[in-house]
């Protein structure tokens, strides 16, 4: 692993912006991080994702005001930033006549209508599947939800933190028998995750309707998510069910070449060589152990299994002897997979993800500077290069006078409660 302090590693400058979905124009009615995410992906891939708010705006920009997430420097309401980056926004009362006419309007000149509303406030409100069509039969319906489009929980709120966390099995999966509270998700750990679902169904869907000229209706639910996550899980829950599997201490893995251990200032370094013949020279170099290398206890696979716990103390000294730092730059030219744990605030420093342009400085509304994970996906090795969330409503008038509208007649919406 390079040093954070490698020239060849400092931050780069990139002006270069992903356009693979230049042309494409996106709706999006939701709230909250979900399916909000999905847009952000769009938007950084492209499209023009036009956001339309109520006119208490989404309900995520009041968690800050609330003070159930504090501000970050500079104002920054980083729990708005992160799934609405790079969107216009607009400000509309769904529930008069004209704030759904002007949202028909939209419509009519979109590729995409992306949700979170729930089938009994779309259809309230005039804007499920059948409405949309009869104005755009060409239009990629998406709606993202809790526990999808069929059975008993079609209209039943849902969040990551219950939804894909605790119903869909991931708490459970990742909580040790032992531990008395079960383990917390991070915010929004399920709903970037969906977002980027979303966001790969819609280019699919987009695809298809160029070939075939038939417009997709496209679901993913947070619930589904989670058993995609967790899917060698699921599948051997019932393959094993009922048999006894073999388990193992947590200081006498099967092999201790897969392990975390911790160094001499109570930090932990992470083994991952699965192929555990194949590292296991270079490993003893690296440690200062080539004795090891030869003795007749460690020699392969299954000596060092038969030998695990001695093998385990010797490796847990081994790495206790320094402090992380110095095994960091020792191991940076080891062969076999491993890694140092990072917290999210050395992500910021990591070499890899600068030379790749992972975090991209924004601008709040605030007018503070700061760092936000870009999208997973590159193209043409080109980073992403986003802009920053809007402000509720920023962008009304000019998305109106875009749609054709003069200021007699914006001025007339707002004057009927239609807008923002």
């Amino acid at each position: 692993m390079p040093s954070r302090g490698d020239t060849a590693f400092k931050r780069q400058e990139f002006r270069f912006v992903n356009d693979v979905l230049a042309g494409i124009k996106v709706i999006e009615v939701a709230g909250w991080t979900f399916v909000p995410s999905a847009g952000a992906v769009l938007a950084e891939w492209g499209a023009d994702v036009i956001k339309v708010e109520p006119l208490t705006g989404d309900p995520q920009r009041g968690l800050v005001t609330s003070g159930l997430v504090p501000a970050g420097a500079g104002g920054v309401n980083y729990m708005m930033e992160v799934p609405n980056r790079g969107k216009r926004s607009i400000g509309l009362n769904l529930a008069t006549a004209g704030g759904r006419d002007l949202l028909l309007a939209l419509v009519r000149q979109a590729d995409v209508f992306l949700t979170s509303y729930l089938p009994q406030v779309r259809k309230k409100l005039g804007i499920d599947v059948d409405d949309l069509r009869a104005v755009n039969p060409d239009v990629i319906y998406v709606r993202g939800s809790g526990y999808g489009p069929r059975g008993p929980d079609v209209d039943t709120p849902a969040f990551d933190g219950v939804t894909y966390w605790a119903r869909g099995g991931v708490a459970s999966a990742l909580t040790p028998p032992e531990a008395e509270f079960p383990v917390g998700g991070r915010p929004a750990f399920g709903d970037v995750m969906g977002g980027m679902a979303l966001a790969g169904g819609i280019s699919a869907a987009l695809l298809a309707r160029e070939r075939n000229g038939v417009a997709s209706v496209v679901d993913v639910s947070l619930l589904g998510l989670a058993l995609w996550n967790l899917g060698p899980d699921v599948a051997a829950s019932k393959l094993y069910e009922g048999v006894e599997l073999p388990s193992f201490r947590r200081d006498e893995p099967p092999n201790p070449l897969v392990s975390y251990y911790r160094t001499g200032d109570d930090r932990q370094i992470c083994l991952m060589m699965l192929q555990s013949d194949r590292y296991w020279p270079d490993l003893c170099r690296h440690l200062g152990l080539d004795g090891s290398i030869a003795d007749p206890r460690y020699a392969d696979a299954a000596a060092r299994f038969q030998n695990r716990a001695e093998l385990y103390r010797l490796l847990a000294e081994t790495f206790a002897s320094r402090t992380y730092a110095q095994w960091v730059e020792a191991l940076a030219t080891l062969a076999g997979p491993w890694s140092g744990m990072q917290t999210a605030a050395e992500l910021h420093d990591d070499p890899a993800a600068l030379a790749n342009g992972y975090l991209p400085t924004l601008t709040a509304t605030s007018g503070a500077a700061f760092e936000l994970a870009a999208n997973p996906v590159q193209f043409d090795e080109t980073p992403a290069s986003p802009s920053g969330a809007p402000e509720h409503g920023q962008h009304t008038e000019e998305i109106l006078l875009d749609l054709g509208l003069g200021w007699d007649d914006i001025d007339r919406h707002k004057q009927q409660g239609d807008i923002l």
